[in-house]
């Protein structure tokens, strides 16, 4: 949610930003139903006044016993005209914050322009080499099937495309990699661990940016409650409507859950495999901070992403968003990118965005700095911390052994796999 202080100050520098957003100039019609909002609101703090003095002329009267019928009508119809004019300033707010709800954050100076991923810009590479044009790698979903423990078929059956059943090594390798990166982020990064409900309801959708804009993405209940298509949604929401202890900030929170999405833009994309599905697993981060501190907790939280991936030893690289790619709620957003042998490509895996105080305000989210008497809205960040399924198929494929068909375990994850040092295939 935008500002509607900072438009009215500087429309010319808010039009800017949307037009790096691709989207035309927005501050016309923004500013004209403000100006027509205000001025009803305007008449209705004259109407009011004017009520309140005749109600005391009416009380005065009545005292002396004297007549105030006349009074009293015109009092009614104030009443009356009152209460269109708050329907009609109720009419222009839902319009201005339909609008003001619906236009995407504002971009970083620093981050580049661009129309689509191939402006994005890399800033840094792991120091492990990728293993390029190998003719020994495999697709994930090669190796899982011939491990005899990823089966794409029984899950279709089940549930349609975009789903995988795993078990035996696959299912333990899967809940290896969440408790792993559970571990890392409560007891190296400063993380708090929470289990939230993954059921949402329309006004915690709309405080992270999922609604109105993304509906057709999410999937809904028979009762209306939403399944979380990330933990970012409750996470985040923690906050809404408080006003935060500072001494409590920064808050940090991480999450292990399903995470469940439409892809419906996604028709045709990654139709083969795990890489983009229905239902996945991710561990997610969120911070809550002061708006000073987000731009180094932007820079802490994604090195906390890398540090999963250093671990397990497993080429990446981190690239900053241009702003054609970046999303809806980002001022800045780095992606980190996973070496995938089958591929031979990278492929996202994390992606840890700044919001600034964007979901903050739709979430009216705040902290009262020492001393103040007025409130201040706290910066939001999120990012995977990471993707689970795609940690798996990145393990997968980048620890292939194509000698027996084997995948040896990284190191890290031996001691939740009980010691076992390889999956073999199931004979």
């Amino acid at each position: 949610m935008h500002d509607i202080k900072a438009i009215r100050q500087d429309p010319a520098t808010f039009d800017k930003a949307m037009a790096r957003r691709k989207l035309p100039a927005q501050s016309t019609a923004i500013l004209k139903l403000d100006e027509a909002r205000r001025g009803v609101q305007t008449d209705l703090q004259t109407l009011q006044t004017t009520r309140n003095e005749k109600s005391k002329e009416i009380g005065q009267i009545k005292s002396k016993g004297g007549d105030a019928g006349a009074l009293m009508d015109e009092v009614n119809t104030i009443k009356d005209k009152m209460t269109d004019l708050e329907e009609k300033e109720r009419i222009l707010a839902d319009e201005l914050n339909t609008i003001l709800s619906s236009l995407p954050n504002v971009q970083a100076l620093d981050i580049p322009d661009g129309d689509g991923e191939e402006q994005n810009v890399e800033v840094r590479k792991s120091a492990l080499e990728p293993k390029r044009n190998n003719s020994d790698a495999k697709d994930h979903t090669d190796i899982g099937e011939a491990l005899g423990m990823m089966d794409f078929e029984t899950a279709a059956k089940m549930s349609g495309s975009r789903f995988v059943l795993m078990h035996s090594g696959l299912a333990r390798l899967e809940r290896a990699l969440a408790q792993f990166m559970l571990d890392t982020h409560t007891t190296e990064h400063g993380y708090t661990e929470v289990s939230p409900p993954i059921l949402v309801n329309d006004k915690t959708m709309f405080g992270t940016g999922q609604l109105p804009k993304f509906k057709d993405d999410q999937f809904q209940t028979t009762r209306g409650d939403w399944l979380v298509p990330t933990a970012e949604v409750p996470l985040t929401n923690i906050v809404a409507e408080e006003i935060v202890d500072e001494d409590s900030l920064p808050r940090r929170y991480t999450a292990f859950t399903p995470c469940f999405r439409q892809e419906a833009g996604a028709a045709g994309k990654d139709t083969k495999g795990m890489i983009r599905q229905h239902q996945f697993y991710k561990v997610e981060m969120v911070s809550i901070t002061k708006p000073e501190d987000s731009e180094a907790e932007h820079q802490r939280m994604t090195q906390c992403a890398e540090n999963i991936l250093k671990k397990l030893e497993i080429p990446y690289r981190t690239i900053v968003l241009c702003t054609g790619d970046a999303g809806f709620t980002s001022y800045k957003t780095y992606d980190i990118e996973v070496w995938l042998p089958g591929q031979n490509r990278y492929r996202e895996i994390s992606s840890c965005s700044n919001c600034q105080d964007f979901q903050a305000r739709r979430m009216n989210a705040r902290y009262r700095p020492k001393g103040e008497k007025n409130t201040v809205f706290v910066h939001t960040l999120n990012g995977s911390g990471l993707a689970v399924g795609r940690a798996l198929i990145a393990v997968l494929e980048n620890y292939y052994d194509p000698t027996d068909g084997g995948v040896f375990v990284p190191t890290v994850l031996k001691p939740y796999m009980g010691g076992l040092e390889k999956i073999l295939p199931i004979k």
